[in-house]
């Protein structure tokens, strides 16, 4: 018999706040973390605008959430975290807060991470490039590859709390948290874990990342209205809005959480994966890869779909992905699918790409927990091909027993997630 598996913790890092109460006040109130970029230079660039952190400050965010210091709260050490890792720490701080959890009293084999990002350390792969290319290699920092590998996060993760259970990085672009997410809970169910901090980060808001994604037409250029850009399941949506952070969350044994007289926030009860085995970077229009991942992760939560009150949609405002996305929904939901709530929260996030489930996740729990839908900002003109209950321009109460997360990404990856209340 598989064992239950619940949330004891949450930790995000976004443009709406970089603490989980923050970021969840300012999604009910309808406001954008979307603005004119900051943290690189677009003066010759197509898209100027995006959901950067501008503010990052990781020695502040170490000293309020570390209670010792230690190596990883000196200066000189987290420089040499890529940012993408930097997220990371502080989300997984957060996190672990909030568990509770001191893991000097856990066995370190029974503790793991699991994490996922879609490109990992991009601002080192990129400043290390251009050294090479402008200095010559003598002046490649000897930091660059332990910084730019895809496991840095994680890895440091593990070392700073001494975890020495499973530990690997994730990499299915836009649907990496999800599939990490969902590998820590049959970590957890299959008795290889106890504890494990997984969800995604990523930090792609690089002039490479920046120019990749405009030059294949991927990103909104609305310039001149960054905050109305990302209009997921709107008729004049043009693409998405690229942006960063983290999304961390602490999954545990239900037995081993109740033991410790641990906060339960919710049981984390499906995953679904599949995969379109069509197009490098365009959806199935019918959305059968995704209605795939649905399914399976009703399954194996062995929950209905009419249990289902919410589901935070992948929806990342691109003309064929909102559509598919919708089709798939109708095919799982069936008539149950005009009365689920759905919202897409990248409205007012933007994209971080490979940490989009992480947060999406942290958000889904924070709905489940309050009862209150969070809405899809910028729905002013819905497209008569996504005709469902998207929760358009402002939240609404709905007690919810259960509720679903997806994340789709280039290479056609998809995955879901369920969550319900303890019962």
């Amino acid at each position: 018999m598989k064992r239950r598996v619940v949330v004891t913790g949450l930790g995000a890092v976004t443009s709406l706040g970089c603490q989980v109460d923050e970021l969840w006040d300012r999604l009910l109130r309808g406001e954008s973390g979307i603005h004119p970029l900051r943290v690189i230079d677009t003066e010759r660039f197509k898209v100027t605008f995006g959901g950067d952190v501008y503010d990052w400050n990781p020695e502040a965010w170490a000293a309020a959430f570390v209670e010792k210091p230690d190596s990883f709260t000196e200066k000189k050490e987290i420089k040499r975290l890529d940012r993408f890792s930097q997220f990371a720490m502080v989300a997984g701080w957060q996190a672990v807060q909030q568990s509770g959890l001191d893991f000097s009293q856990e066995d370190p084999f029974r503790c793991g991470v699991i994490l996922g990002s879609g490109i990992g350390g991009l601002h080192e792969i990129e400043e290390g490039c251009e050294k090479l290319v402008l200095k010559g290699p003598d002046r490649v920092s000897p930091f660059v590859v332990p910084k730019m590998m895809l496991n840095a996060a994680g890895g440091n993760l593990s070392i700073r709390y001494g975890l020495r259970g499973i530990n690997y990085s994730v990499a299915t672009a836009c649907a990496s948290a999800n599939n990490a997410l969902g590998d820590a809970l049959m970590a957890i169910q299959n008795g290889l874990l106890d504890v494990a901090i997984s969800g995604g980060t990523e930090a792609a808001i690089t002039r490479m990342g920046l120019a990749g994604f405009q030059n294949m037409k991927a990103l909104s250029t609305r310039n001149d209205d960054p905050q109305r850009a990302s209009r997921p399941f709107d008729a004049e949506r043009d693409g998405f809005v690229l942006s960063e952070g983290a999304g961390l969350l602490i999954l545990e044994e239900l037995e081993h959480a109740r033991r410790r007289g641990a906060n339960i926030l919710c049981e984390m009860v499906g995953f679904g994966a599949s995969a379109d085995a069509g197009h490098i970077t365009q959806p199935d229009e019918q959305g059968t890869g995704a209605g795939r991942a649905m399914t399976e992760a009703l399954a194996t939560a062995g929950l209905n779909p009419t249990d289902i009150g919410y589901i935070n949609a992948h929806g990342t405002s691109t003309p064929l992905g909102d559509a598919a996305e919708t089709q798939a929904i109708k095919r799982v939901f069936g008539q149950h699918a005009r009365q689920v709530s759905i919202s897409s929260t990248k409205s007012q996030l933007g994209h971080s790409l490979g940490a989009s489930g992480g947060i999406e996740a942290v958000v889904t729990v924070k709905a489940l927990v309050a009862g209150v839908i969070p809405p899809t900002i910028n729905l002013t003109n819905p497209d008569p091909a996504c005709d469902l209950d998207y929760t358009p321009l402002e939240p609404r109460e709905r007690p919810l027993t259960a509720a679903m997360s997806n994340s789709f990404g280039f290479g056609g990856h998809n995955a879901s997630i369920v969550v319900r209340k303890l019962v």
